[in-house]
This record gives structure tokens, sequence and C-alpha cells, in this order.
């Protein structure tokens, strides 16, 4: 027999030996129970959470090992409102067969049916998905070396993990739930490429996500062990409409990762996320179904800017580039933005945004915005922008889709600086200025009566006679905004001039606790008021969310109110109080605007 022969028989047989141990290996080792608690242990070392299998587990040795097993769930947060985070109606997995010969768990194939999960953030801002306290009984010495370990390796490798009918709930720290459906996700290892398609819908939005990316498992092994590239190639398609996805994130240990991407679309929908009001989320189990109806009545705020606490830790702490360039960008029952072109520069705890560009109608808009500090608690916030040929009707047209406004050439500037972790921290630490312009507009009188703007709400209720007119006439109006700490001072520095009245604010908004002093100079045209006592003022107090005056007149205040003066903030009426002359101010608009370069420069 030739040396050739010998080998090949050598060969086949170490072969067929090689599977014989590795058959025996399984059959001897991995049974039913055993492997039952093995994923239970596994997962409360790594969680500190329960895992259950009640149904059937399964195993079979040919062609390959194949496990299955129905009736899964993962126990909740003790705080959760529902005692599973995670139930699973069946699991599919094929396990190869040689690693276990090195006691190693190496997944072929996973297929999960059914999944139901459950997120929820309760109001101290603690996620359900944050495993870290709950890991090896809390101990961060624990947890520490379960990173380090060879062993966290072991369940790491899949190459191929396919979902179908997946539902996804999550509830706010307010308690809206919002829901997610996976029809499809379909993940396949193809050599050092990974196959993706997902098909789902997100609050009834079809959305379909389909290419190559690196390899997924690779990525994951090599997360932080050595250096990883990544290369990403996807089409996101949201009702109809796609974006190109192009470019590489790349990963060295023990530094964030670098992320170089492009997003580019022609035309692209804006994606409503939250509670669709139509379709309110179903439970999935009898417990949940309780906390859905019975959800509890969210409090009166006490603020108009939210002090609930932002989730900048969702912010990518990477380093690198994303550009986006979408032709149209559509609004939700609004007219699209246009062009609209960024760049985000990411630099570890440093977002920055150098030049952000996008049109409305002829008009557009330039914007340049920085976010730092984003690894304290007090992220700092700086922005600044200038306006260029816009109109409050194509403005109004992508904020209020029941708008009745035509024309009003208007200009805004702004350049401001502030801190804080929620929306009320960050109007209370802002300093810098506002200035905006707005010229010959026509709008109907109740156009906005459930929008509630400040700015325009302020405008249409200037009409003395808006009770019996159909449409208000605004030759212009000024508004110039300077910010130290907190505080709005406004002074004469807001005017507002339609075709039978005029009027200048001055006084004071304070953003740390939302009080407000302002006073309204009020100056008829036209001999609208004649025979009535106008030669006065129009003071609010109180807050922006409870705005209140002092009465002393009622005259005064029935007189101010019945041609117009009384217009709403926040919901409540400004009201009148020590009439006096104030007449000297004959030309609002003119006086209350400030050069443009003061505020950004080179807008002039």
């Amino acid at each position: 027999m030739s040396k050739l022969v010998k080998i090949i028989i050598s060969a086949l047989g170490g072969v067929i030996i090689l599977i014989a141990v590795g058959v025996w290996y399984a059959a001897s080792t991995v049974d039913p129970v055993q492997l039952t608690k093995l994923l239970s242990s596994s997962v409360k070392t790594a969680t500190g959470r329960d895992l259950k299998i009640t149904g059937p587990v399964s195993l079979s040795f040919f062609p390959g090992i194949s496990v299955s097993a129905e009736g899964l769930s993962l126990s909740n947060a003790s705080w959760g409102s529902d005692s599973e985070m995670l139930t699973l109606k069946r699991i599919d997995l094929n396990i190869k067969t040689l690693p276990l010969l090195s006691k190693r768990i190496e997944i072929g194939s996973v297929k999960l049916t059914g999944l139901e999960v459950f997120l929820q953030k309760n109001g101290a801002g603690k996620a359900n998905w944050d495993f870290s306290a709950e890991a090896s009984g809390g101990s961060p010495a624990a947890n520490n070396n379960s990173v380090s370990s060879p062993a966290s390796d072991n369940l790491i490798s899949m190459d191929s993990v396919s979902i179908a009918d997946a539902r996804i709930q999550y509830q706010n720290p307010s308690n809206a739930i919002s829901s997610y459906q996976i029809g499809r996700l379909s993940l396949t290892d193809s050599g050092d490429k990974t196959v993706v398609s997902l098909s789902m819908k997100v609050q009834d939005q079809a959305l379909e996500l389909s290419g190559k990316t690196g390899s997924l498992s690779r990525l994951l092994k090599q997360w932080n062990v050595s250096s990883a590239q990544f290369p990403v190639d996807l089409n996101l398609t949201m009702n109809g409409k796609s974006m190109m996805m192009k470019g590489e994130l790349s990963k060295n240990p023990k530094t964030p990762p670098m992320i170089n991407l492009s997003l580019n679309s022609k035309a692209f929908d804006w994606p409503v996320l939250g509670v669709s009001p139509n379709h309110p989320p179903r439970a999935v189990s009898g417990d949940k179904s309780v906390l859905v109806v019975h959800q509890v009545q969210k409090p009166q705020p006490k603020y108009l800017f939210s002090n609930e606490s932002i989730p900048f830790d969702l912010l990518p702490q990477a380093k690198g580039e994303i550009v986006i360039n979408i032709g149209e960008l559509n609004l939700p029952k609004r007219k699209p933005i246009e062009n609209l072109q960024a760049s985000l520069q990411l630099n570890g705890s440093v977002i920055d945004i150098p030049n952000l560009r996008f049109g409305m109608g002829k008009g557009s808009a330039g914007l340049q915005i920085k976010l730092s500090e984003l690894d304290t608690s007090t992220p700092v916030l700086t922005a600044k922008g200038v306006t260029k040929d816009l109109t409050l009707e194509n403005l109004l047209a992508r904020l209020d889709p029941g708008s009745k406004v035509s024309g009003g050439s208007m200009k805004m500037a702004f350049d401001v600086k502030t801190s804080g972790s929620s929306f009320h921290q960050m109007a209370s630490n802002s300093s810098g200025k506002i200035q905006l312009s707005i010229n010959q507009a026509r709008m109907g009188t109740n156009f906005l009566n459930d929008a509630g703007d400040f700015v325009v709400t302020l405008l249409d209720s200037m009409n003395p006679l808006r009770k019996k007119t159909t449409e208000t006439v605004l030759e212009c109006a000024v508004a110039y905004l300077p910010i130290n700490n907190g505080q709005i001072n406004i002074a004469k520095s807001v005017g507002i001039e339609t075709d039978k009245l005029d009027a200048a604010l001055a006084g004071y908004i304070n953003l740390k606790t939302e009080a407000i002093n302002l006073t309204i100079d009020p100056q008829e045209k036209s001999g609208l008021t004649t025979g009535l006592d106008l030669t006065g003022m129009v003071k609010m107090g109180g807050t922006l969310t409870n705005p209140k005056a002092g009465i002393n007149q009622a005259g005064v205040v029935n007189s101010a109110v019945s041609i117009g003066l009384g217009f709403l903030t926040g919901g409540a009426s400004i009201l009148a109080e020590n009439a006096r002359s104030m007449t000297s101010k004959s030309h609002p608009c003119r006086d209350a605007l400030h050069p443009w370069s003061d505020i950004y420069p080179g807008a002039e």
C-alpha cells in the first residue's frame, strides 16, 4: 500500500473517530436538563435575572446537534410593572459539534418565534434592560471578572439569527407606551459579511432594511479584544421611500469606535414615534393589559419647559463623521423640508454639527450646533443660526397643518449657549441673543386656537376686532430677546404693528422660575377705540404655565379685552392694570429692531 493511500485512510479514520467522540461527548454531557441548567445559570450570572423554560426541551444529534425549547421567559427588574421582561414561544438552536470538544458552545443558527419584549424606564431614569447592578449579585468586582473571562465568549458565535412574529413595547417614565412589530428579521453570516433582512412596523409605518454589513459575530468577538473593521452597505425603506447608508465602523481595543457613515436619499419620511392615538398598543399578557388600560394620570407639569431628563446617554460615544444629504424630508401631514444637509462630527463626548442647512420653499436656514461634555451630568449646548428669505406662511405650514397664514417675510438669528440635563435646566442656564422680524402677513383670526404658540398667538390676539372679523393684517413684528443666565430682559424690544393697533412690550421672563413680569403699551389706530379709555398699560404676572395679574380697575380690563388686548400665553389671558398714558411709541417695530450683526456676524 502506497504512502499516499495510508495517509488518506488515516485521515478519514481520524475524522470518523473525531465525529464519534464529538457525538459521544454531546450525548453524555449535554442532555436537556443539563442544558436548561447551563443556560439558566449562565443567564443568572450575566444578568442577575431568572431564565425559566416551562415547555419541552428536545435534542437531536443527526445530522447535527439541534436544541429546541418552548415557553421561555426572563424575569423583569424588581421595580418593573410586569413580572417578566421577555417571553418567547419557541427557540431552535443548531450547535456546532467540534467546538464542544473544547468545552465551547458555538451556535450555527438560532430561530426565535413569538418573541415578546417589554422595555421600561422608571421615574428615576433606570432602565429594566440595564443588568449591570443585578449581574453577579451586583458586585462590581464580579462584573469586571465576567467581562475579562474567556468563558464569556462561549455563547457569542452565531452564524445565523432569525426572528419571526416579534413585538417590542416600550414604556417611558410618563407611562406612555409605544409598540413595534417585527414580522421578519434575518441575520446570516456569509464569509466576512452578514446579510441583513428586516421587515417591521413602527406605529403603522412600514419599514424595510436590507443589505450587507461586516460579520456581526466576528465584530462581537473582536470588540475590545482586537482591531475590527465593520463595513456597512444598507438600504432603509420607510413607506416606500429609500435611504442608502454606506460607510464603515472600526474598533480598536479600549478606544471609542470610529464611525464614518453617509446617509443619502432623494426623498424620505420623518418617522413618527411614540404612541399612536388611533391604535393604542395591545398588551401581550394579562398583567400588561392592566398596565396599558389603567395608566397613571400624568400630573400637571410644574414648568412649561419639561424637567424630565433628556436621554443624552443614548447618543453615540464615538469618533468619526456622519454625513446626511436628503433631498426632501417629508414631515407627517405637513409640507416637506428640502435639501437637508448636515455633517455630524463625533469626538467622544462631543457632537459637533458645524453646518446644518435646509430649505423651506424659497427660503433657507443655516445652523451651527455643538453638544459637549456628554460624559458629565450637565452637557453643554451651543447653537447659532440665521435664516434667509423665509416666510411665516412656509414656516407655519411645517409646524401647523391647519395654518391659515399668507405672506409674512421673516428673518431670524440666534446665538445661545446653555447646559443641563433637562429642557428646564437648559432654559434656566441659557445665555445669548435671539431676534425675529416679520413683515406683511395676513392670518385668520382664530387659526391657532388649538396650537398655543406664543409668538403667533400674540400676533393674532392684537386684532382689536378679532371676535368680529375673520382676518388680521400684520404690518410688522420684531422681537429682540437678550438672555442672561436664564432671564430674558425686554426693554421695549418687542414691537407689533397691525392695521388696527400698535403695541410695545417691556419687562422680563425668568426662565429659572418661569416667572413673568411684562407690560404692554397699546396705541390705537384708525379711530377704532374712540370712546374707550386705552391710555394705559396691560400687565401680566404669574408664570408661563399659569399667568396672573392683579386687577385694580375692572372697567379698564373689560375695555382692553373687548378690543382684543387679552392674548393667550400658555392658555391664560393677560389682564389690564393701572391705566396710564403711554403714547410716545410711534414705531414699535423700528425701535425694537437691533443690528443683525450683533446677534449673528454677517447676518446683515
